[in-house]
């Protein structure tokens, strides 16, 4: 039997971004240059990102707290839906509402989703081969945040539905040898001053 170690997976959704998302805003590099530093002691070996500038420009602020961790550019990584829901799925209270939202979605969004989706999972989580520990950083968008969040819960495939997380916050999830995936962190703004804190969400939801 192949031996297999603990992955301790780190996903940190892109700093806030200017309005047309071309960039970064100020706001967005400061708070990536501050998880940058709250990661620095952290033993992460790989920062994988979107390939979307903000993505890409959020891991280059974080990379340059790590020492020695390598950035790579992942489709799996990206902004996209990764599960389009059948009405029978979904809360009879909400469906509707949230069928409106996916039917925003274009059809290459359905074709293309679902299968980057199962190439994250392949990718990010579960135990990794070896008896070494391994830290890996995920720089990426809210839905897959969602997606492995609710798949690391047994949670329902349309459950990453609902799940926001804050920009440049932090969610760190750990997949043991042997045991159940573990959720240690969800959606962390420790590292951010109150200034920072909560910009990605609705402001009904800011707290």
């Amino acid at each position: 039997m192949t031996a297999t170690a603990t992955r301790y997976l780190y996903l940190v959704r892109h700093g806030e971004a200017l309005p047309d998302e071309s960039e970064l805003s100020a706001t967005g590099r400061r708070q990536a240059a501050l998880l940058g530093r709250r990661l620095a002691q952290r033993p992460i070996s790989v920062v994988h990102h979107g390939p979307l500038p903000r993505a890409a420009q959020t891991a280059d602020l974080i990379g340059e707290h790590l020492d020695g961790a390598a950035l790579r550019v992942s489709e799996a990584a990206g902004d996209y839906i990764p599960y389009f829901p059948r009405r029978e799925e979904l809360p009879p209270d909400s469906a509707e509402r949230l069928l409106r939202f996916l039917a925003q979605a274009t059809a290459e969004d359905r074709e293309r989703g679902p299968e980057l989706a199962d190439r994250a999972l392949a990718r990010f989580t579960g135990p990794v081969a070896g008896d070494q520990e391994r830290h890996e950083l995920v720089v990426t968008h809210n839905f897959l945040i969602g997606w492995l969040v609710r798949h690391a819960t047994d949670a329902p495939k349309w459950r990453w539905l609902g799940l926001n997380h804050g920009n440049a916050a932090l969610t760190v999830i750990r997949y043991a040898p042997g045991r159940p995936s573990s959720l240690l962190v969800y959606n962390d703004m420790r590292h951010l001053p109150a200034e920072l804190c909560w910009s990605g969400f609705p402001t009904e939801l800011r707290l």
